[in-house]
Formats: C-alpha cells, structure tokens, sequence
C-alpha cells in the first residue's frame, strides 16, 4: 500500500552533522521525498507533535529536545512516500530506545541515552497511517508538498495577510 511517514532529523542529528548520513540511509527504502525543510521547533509545535505523550514522566524533556534546548535550534523535516512507506523507514530508524536498535540502523548507529535519560535518537518517524497523517499536517501546508491531494484540502481567503518578500 502506498502511504507517506514524516521524518524528523532532529537537534542531535543535524549538530552532529548526521543529516547526510541519514538520508543516504532512508534512500535504500526507494521512497521519493515529497517535502522537506528546516525548521526552527516551537514549544508549541514540539507539545503538539508529542501529545499523545504529555502524561508520561519524560515529557517535557522530550519536548526540549526537539526544541533545540540541548542542540542545535533546528530539525529537518520530510515527508516520504511509496509502498509501505512507515514500515520501510521504520525499519532502517531501528528501536526509539538506540540501546535496544540493531547495529546498522539509524538510532543503533547514531543513538544514545543521556545521563539525564534522555533519548537522543537522532531521528524521528511515524508509526502509523493516522499518526503519519496528524504528524505531516501538523508540520507541513498542503502547498509545501509536491504531491497532489496527499489529504483533502480546502480553499480559504486570508485578508490582512501579512507576508515577507525578497528586498
């Protein structure tokens, strides 16, 4: 079936210079990258991207990870499409817990725990078709992805909208 999954290099990834080493690894899936960008991770946008997790103990470290606090300020964000997209990319991340991550992957390679017990695992993926879905169109505008009709959409008219331009 052909899906898309959001990948996140995150802080840890992108201060180590992983960013390379990452996606020439997701490229052995043979998924196409349909949008990609840097972004700089609000509290806002990192609550929202963990709210199914805001109860547990570890929340708001997960949250200053992903907003940079202990790294670098930015992620890069994709979104990857084909067959079995979740899977596949799932497969080469390896285990969220990078002691538990087969050798080779992603996070075996990559991953470590702090001594604070964070997981630095460099990189995020989503784990399902609904969480995909919630995750892609929290961190992308329709526009931003170059693949028609990923997601319904809708038309609005924005007035008073303020945008900035090229001096």
């Amino acid at each position: 079936m052909k899906e898309s999954t959001l990948v996140i290099v995150k802080p840890d990834g992108l201060q180590k210079s992983l960013t390379g080493n990452i996606l020439t690894r997701l490229a052995e899936t043979k998924l196409i990258i349909i949008a990609s960008k840097i972004a700089v991770v609000s509290r806002k946008l990192a609550e929202a991207h963990y709210c199914h997790l805001k109860d547990k103990p570890f929340f708001e470290e997960l949250v200053k990870y992903l907003t940079g606090e202990y790294h670098t300020h930015r992620v890069m964000a994709l979104v990857y499409y084909g067959e079995d997209a979740i899977q596949k990319v799932r497969k080469i991340c390896g285990a969220t817990n990078p002691e538990e991550a087969e050798p080779g992957t992603i996070r075996g390679s990559y991953g470590r725990i702090t001594t604070k017990g964070v997981y630095e695992n460099a990189i995020h993926a989503s784990g399902a078709p609904e969480e995909a879905k919630r995750e892609i169109e929290l961190w992308f505008e329709p526009d931003e992805i170059v693949f028609e009709n990923l997601y319904p959409t809708r038309e609005v008219v924005l007035s008073q909208h303020k945008k900035r331009m090229w001096a």
